[in-house]
């Protein structure tokens, strides 16, 4: 048993000097500046989340189809960064924290499950001339506790896109966040849905919606919306992407399901703005909600952050019957390509 012990924890610290000795080389590693060279390095050749490109006319290749429309990068633009505190939740590469950076963000944290993609990150910052500061999460659960300090304090925007899906429990990962978010700050939630009738969350047994093994739920458009509300989150946009047949990985016959980028503003009412009593109760006395940390929310300094696409709270649900779902766009600018002239 002892044996085992020891084997263990010298496992786990070969593990955690492998990771220091990754963010040490990132942090120190020449990088090329020529496209033969560029096309000969071997972090070129790794895989990649994102396309980017990283020397003019050379360009990773990511893991989307090129014309997907990346949904919060379009719903980003009407964001005005200047001067704002940003958080980016499962940052890969860092696509959105470079676009934060060039809208004019005083400060931007990447962040993700561990350094998988850390150099990749740190060789993107280099050549795209910005700089953002990265931090390590493990689990997405408690990010309040994890994330705040006496730097991070609050968060003007945050982006949470591309995560429920990969979570145990959608509402602890928002439990956790929601109290990093300044009083009227923004906060973009995205994730895949299946728009239905009823508030449900659909669970992908035995890989009927994506056979990634990480994917979990996919939520009916209700209880997004409602869950949103619950943690005093008001939808004020949306844009709505239906999965094509073409799409072999996410999309799955039987299900019309797709992906929802939602803009939300901040509020403190505990759930008043809503009129609905269960909700507004439940916020205010279930002890679930105690996971949500009331006080830090009620105790957030107040943002300025504007958003020009729309100020009044929307019915997700309605918004999208209403509105004719995007189209894959030729449009390198709205999609998983980031180009050394994208300013926004």
């Amino acid at each position: 048993m002892q044996l085992a012990y020891k084997s263990f924890h010298k496992c786990l610290s070969v593990a955690r000097d492998s990771h220091l000795c990754n963010f040490i080389r990132a942090k120190t590693r020449k990088y090329p500046q020529s496209r033969e060279d560029m096309l000969q390095w071997k972090l070129y050749s790794f895989f990649w989340y994102y396309d980017i490109e990283l020397l003019p006319g050379v360009t990773t290749r990511g893991h989307y189809p090129e014309a997907t429309p990346l949904l919060p990068r379009m719903l980003l633009r009407n964001c005005n960064l200047k001067g704002a505190d940003c958080l980016d939740i499962g940052s890969m590469e860092g696509l959105i924290p470079v676009l934060m950076c060039r809208q004019g963000a005083h400060r931007v944290l990447a962040t993700d499950f561990n350094f998988h993609a850390y150099s990749k990150m740190v060789a993107v910052m280099k050549y795209y001339g910005v700089a953002f500061s990265f931090k390590r999460l493990d689990l997405l659960y408690d990010l309040a506790t994890k994330i705040a300090s006496p730097k991070w304090r609050g968060f003007d925007l945050i982006n949470l896109s591309g995560v429920l899906y990969h979570v145990f429990s959608p509402f602890h990962v928002l439990a956790g966040l929601r109290p990093l978010l300044k009083k009227n700050g923004l906060m973009i939630v995205s994730t895949n849905v299946i728009n239905g009738d009823g508030f449900s969350m659909e669970f992908n047994n035995s890989g009927k919606l994506q056979s990634e093994s990480n994917t979990f739920w996919y939520l009916s458009i209700k209880m997004f919306d409602y869950m949103l509300r619950y943690f005093q989150l008001v939808p004020i946009d949306c844009l709505y992407y239906k999965h094509p047949p073409r799409d072999v990985v996410r999309y799955s016959p039987g299900f019309d399901a797709g992906y929802l980028s939602v803009v939300c503003r901040a509020v403190s009412d505990r759930g008043a703005t809503f009129s609905d009593k269960w909700l507004s109760e439940s916020v205010a006395r279930s002890w679930e909600y105690l996971l949500c940390n009331q006080k830090m929310i009620d105790a957030q300094a107040s943002s300025t952050i504007s958003y020009s696409a729309g100020s009044e709270s929307i019915d997700l649900s309605k918004r999208i019957g209403e509105s004719k779902p995007l189209e894959p766009t030729p449009y390198g600018y709205d999609t998983h390509l980031l180009r050394l002239d994208d300013r926004i």
